[in-house]
């Protein structure tokens, strides 16, 4: 045995570990599998202890059994990776678990998350990773292609979420604040927005801008917390500041790229101090970011890093020679930091006198600091070869498509777009607008996933006019006996009525006054009393109707099916709901995986029930799949906004929540649980008619034990739906 293998493991785990060992020799993985394990148990075992590493040999085999060969053998060469950076043995085994269930799961991803190990591991800890690899699973559930995309970082989202399991505060937790903010601040109402990922383009590291059009990175790294929405704030501050002081942009034709970096660093500086000038608090906002840097340092990035420093802050000493020239000349021309031509005329100065310093600079490589500051786009022309001008371009064309966007509780609202999930037979989907981007909980990840669900709303298909009319044919005991219940139902909140004859209560001010006139020799008023009744309806609701495809399943006597008798429902509680001045929205919806969830509103809240709703209740037709926890949420949205005493989501459904992207049966029950408890906190109430033979145990965990009721005849539902409206309205 090699002495190496003596040294890591003393005689106590020695033999389990040349157990451990033997079983991958004798698997037929090949040598350079065992070799590279053995390397690895020698790195690590100080680290993360012989137990471990013996352990370890059980998701190597794994990896090597669903993957193959070479990546057992780079699993076994990240691990001495993965020891050094995670905090122990019990993490360094729950990372190792985890790179095995991918590769039980998702095989064509493991090389790619194991190249990454060493990025990865520089800001996540292993409860973030889990949290991140979770979110690729699930956002490419089915499809290789995307979960080769998010692995890779070539998908869209993948970043973004990669800074939230870093607990790195994202544009998306801020862009409302920061938009609200950049309008008080200027004045302006630019279209702000975050980078996006590009393949053809290399994406910028820096925010950049044009005079309609401001880009921010995704996330600042390195930057938490606090410090980490303060550069946001302090990157729009400099970006306002070019948009109100710096003139258009200007031809860079036949300067060197040394003479562009060092004039826009002295425009950066002329524009700040104008703007510190009107608004002498951004001197505090920005000077944190000027960090010190190493005096003997001498390369141009670390140069120009010491010139923005001190242009900022005049009372910060610096020995260098150029750095103090550059301060003289800048504050000499003190009075003339209204002309932008300063900034040209010093820069050629500043980039003359480095230029014989015959030292090497890149403008392509080179990163503005301090990090809040732009990368410059926004003020050079740059002709033809302007990448990044076409980048701009592009996401300014995208963003011309949108037509209205509105945040408001997670609502947005944009121009109709092609549904990607959408069933190739229905083309009417393809006229959906996405109205909204909903949060979702993932039970494994323990978190909620930000914007993970998109809500796109289609036209509602209309036939028969007069259906209202036809249901109450065909069930006409039924539209009796809920005639006789609208006439006894009440609800709302109760009202004081002050001055009364009679009472349960003393009106302390009607009782005063009568004193005061007893002993003024006046007759008093008798009318001291107060009493509370209950003198209008109050209640807003949300009726759910679920329309996927089971719903097109035919019932017992097999000449209706499920939805001809929930839409006859939905049709006889709508007009004793009208009859009695309740506020109702009817919304039918089913799913085609997150990206896809389709609401069509029947009757909006505003909307009298008459024929066009009549006809959109005839007309629904079965749909795809069921995401009970994205179509609560929208509800909420809804329900929010009305100003009743009570609001209701009442939810009617023939099936369990699932979809076509989500192979566990259990995530979307769990996150229905949580889209209840959400809308609870609110102040919404929540229940489920749950149609046929159901579960009962997976409907108490959903809703509780009195948020459900199940109607196991799906005949008696036209009776009772109203029946138990009146019951929960009572």
């Amino acid at each position: 045995m090699a002495d190496p293998i003596r040294r890591a493991f003393p005689s106590p785990w020695r033999d389990a570990w040349l157990d451990s060992f033997e079983r991958l020799a004798h698997a037929g993985y090949g040598a350079a599998v065992t070799t590279a394990f053995r390397e690895a148990s020698v790195s690590a075992v100080q680290l993360v202890g012989p137990q471990a590493i013996i352990e370890f040999a059980i998701p190597v085999s794994t990896v090597a059994i669903r993957v193959g060969p070479d990546a057992a053998r780079a699993f076994c060469e990240a691990a001495p990776i993965a020891a050094a950076r995670l905090a122990g043995a019990t993490d360094f085994l729950r990372w190792a678990a985890l790179v095995g269930r991918v590769a039980a799961s998702a095989p064509e991803v493991v090389p790619f998350l194991l190249d990454r190990t060493r990025e990865l591991l520089a800001s996540l800890d292993v409860a973030g990773l889990e949290t991140w690899v979770l979110a690729g699973l699930r956002a490419g559930s089915g499809d290789p292609g995307r979960r080769r995309a998010f692995f890779t970082g070539g998908d869209a989202g993948s970043a973004r979420l990669l800074a939230r399991a870093s607990a790195e505060i994202t544009f998306g937790d801020v862009e409302r604040r920061m938009r609200a903010y950049f309008a008080a601040l200027w004045g302006r109402r630019p279209s702000i927005r975050e980078l996006a990922n590009f393949d053809d383009v290399d994406r910028p590291r820096r925010a950049t801008f044009t005079p309609h059009l401001v880009l921010l990175p995704p996330t600042f790294p390195g930057f938490r917390g606090r410090r980490a929405e303060e550069i946001f704030r302090a990157t729009l501050a400099h970006i306002g500041a070019h948009l109100t002081f710096s003139p258009p942009r200007a031809s860079a034709a036949g300067l060197r790229p040394l003479q562009i970096a060092v004039i826009s660093l002295i425009e950066d500086a002329r524009v700040e101090q104008l703007a510190i000038r009107a608004l002498p608090g951004l001197a505090r906002l920005w000077r944190p970011f000027h960090g010190p840097v190493p005096a003997g340092v001498s390369t141009v990035p670390a140069l120009l890093a010491r010139l923005a420093r001190v242009l900022l802050d005049p009372t910060v000493q610096d020995a260098d020679g150029w750095v103090q020239k550059g301060r003289e000349l800048f504050f000499a021309a003190r009075e003339r930091w209204n002309d932008p031509t300063i900034s040209r005329s010093i820069g050629d100065r500043l980039s003359h006198d480095l230029g014989q310093m015959r030292v090497r600079f890149d403008l392509r490589t080179y990163l503005v600091e301090p990090a809040y500051r732009d990368d410059h786009a926004g003020l050079w022309d740059f002709g033809a070869e302007d990448a990044s001008e076409a980048l701009r371009l592009d996401v300014a064309l995208d963003g011309a498509k949108v037509r209205e966007e509105e945040r408001d509780g997670g609502q947005v609202r944009s121009e109709p777009t092609a549904d990607r999930g959408a069933s190739t037979d229905e083309p009417a989907e393809h006229d959906g607008a996405v109205v909204a981007r909903l949060p979702e909980w993932d039970y494994e990840a323990r978190c909620e996933r930000a914007e993970w669900t998109t809500i796109v709303e289609l036209p509602p298909v209309r036939t028969s006019s007069h259906y209202l009319d036809e249901v109450k044919e065909r069930h006409p005991g039924v539209a009796t006996r809920i005639d006789r219940l609208v006439k006894a139902a009440r609800i709302s909140r109760l009202e004081r009525l002050n001055r009364r004859v009679e009472g349960e209560l003393l009106d302390l001010d009607a009782a005063i006054e009568a004193v005061a006139d007893l002993r003024n020799g006046r007759t008093p008023d008798t009318r001291v009393y107060r009493t509370l009744v209950r003198r209008r309806r109050d209640l807003a609701v949300s009726l759910l109707l679920d329309v996927s495809r089971s719903t097109g399943d035919p019932v017992a006597d097999g000449r209706r099916t499920v939805l001809d008798l929930e839409r006859d429902a939905v049709a006889l509680l709508a007009q004793a709901m009208s009859t009695m001045g309740d506020r109702l929205e009817i919304l039918a919806f089913d799913s085609a995986g997150r990206e896809s969830v389709h609401i069509r509103r029947l009757k909006r809240f505003d909307e009298p029930l008459g024929p066009s709703v009549a006809a959109a209740l005839a007309g629904t037709a079965p749909g795809l799949s069921t995401r009970v926890g994205a179509v609560l949420r929208f509800a909420g949205l809804d329900l929010a906004r009305e100003r009743t005493w009570r609001r209701l989501a009442l939810l009617v459904t023939d099936g369990e929540p699932a979809d076509i992207d989500c192979p566990d049966p259990r995530y979307l029950v769990e996150d229905a649980r949580s889209a209840v408890a959400g809308l609870r906190r609110q102040g919404i109430d929540v229940f489920c008619l749950a149609l046929g033979a159901r579960d009962p145990a997976t409907l108490r965990r959903m809703f509780g034990p009195r948020g459900f009721a199940i109607s196991p005849r799906i005949e008696t539902v036209p009776e009772r739906l109203p029946a138990l409206y009146f019951a929960l309205s009572r």
